[in-house]
């Protein structure tokens, strides 16, 4: 079996079943390990709120779980024929348009801003409680609750939707080679599971980008919180402003300029590249430094009242 980068890019003619799933597999490694905007920007959200090495794993894996779903519904429709949508129309906006709104929510609700509309939303993704047992009347976000984690599962399913250069091969060449109908979902499922495999690694580096400091566990908690809910709060609203763009003007979305590299998602820049710089490279890093600077200023009372003020 060849295994060069040019045939897994590119496969060609009669593939047994296992070569398919191998191929998928790999094509997933590289899809996790190179900036996707469908990935990073979520993963680095969650990962980076934890500070902590299995839930920053537990955060790739979870948000990972809902993209694998969506990818095997995906390669089912591909040898169906049914994701032919893909080739008449550009999903791309709309799908860039309600990642933002889900990210800014979870933003919202992260930094408790004031703007935020008061809604159950800890019931819609999983929680039991709205409001917390010691005061009947103040809502558990405005208290600092952390944003459950299974958000990044819906993030992962709604993300999935986006569709590029990895979603056409195993959509559009591997799922038609499939013998019949019933292994059309495991392409998707070794491809996601290639993807999750990247981001559980990434996820744990992310966590532990604070633990170089070693800070305090407020210390930690205090960054993780401001970073995660700044990078999906303002990422969002760029996330949405992109997605309408597009909307408005399709165009836009196949400009990029060639790198003459042949990994996708490293072959060019275009606004995918643009979105990954900017929410995890500008906004997300950007933030997290920020916090780092406010964070060794403070130490003993005044960072736990810095803390406290976070949470009122």
């Amino acid at each position: 079996m060849d295994l060069s980068l040019g045939y897994i890019l590119n496969p060609t003619g009669s593939i047994a079943i296992g070569s398919i799933l191998l191929i998928s597999f790999i094509l997933g490694l590289l899809h996790g390990a190179t900036p996707d905007e469908h990935t990073w920007p979520i993963t680095f959200s969650y990962a980076i709120g934890s500070f902590s090495t299995r839930k920053g794993m537990k955060a790739g894996f979870i948000f990972s779980a809902g993209f694998t779903i969506q990818r095997a519904i995906l390669t089912t429709l591909g040898f169906l024929g049914l994701a032919a949508i893909y080739q008449a129309y550009n999903l791309d906006g709309p799908v860039y348009a309600i990642v933002g709104i889900v990210m800014f929510l979870a933003g919202a609700y992260i930094l408790n801003k004031k703007r935020y509309i008061h809604l159950p939303i800890d019931l819609l993704f999983g929680g039991k409680l709205h409001h917390s047992e010691k005061a009947a009347i103040l809502p558990l976000h405005e208290q600092g609750h952390p944003i459950p984690a299974k958000m990044a599962f819906i993030h992962g399913i709604i993300a999935g939707w986006g569709f590029g250069a990895y979603a056409t091969i195993i959509t559009f060449i591997l799922a038609p080679k499939v013998p019949s109908l019933i292994y059309a979902p495991l392409v998707g499922l070794a491809f996601g599971l290639g993807t999750m495999a990247m981001q559980i690694i990434f996820g744990a580096v992310f966590a532990n980008i604070a633990r170089l400091k070693k800070l305090s566990e407020v210390q930690m908690n205090m960054i993780g919180r401001q970073t995660a809910g700044k990078t999906l709060y303002y990422g969002g609203i760029a996330f949405a402003a992109i997605g309408l763009f597009i909307i408005l003007f399709p165009a836009i979305d196949s400009v990029a300029i060639s790198t003459g590299n042949p990994i996708p998602n490293l072959s060019s820049v275009g606004v995918s590249t643009v979105l990954v710089l900017f929410v995890v490279g500008i906004i997300g890093i950007g933030s997290l430094v920020r916090g780092f600077m406010e964070a060794l200023k403070l130490s003993g009372p005044a960072l736990e009242d810095k803390a406290s003020s976070k949470r009122g």
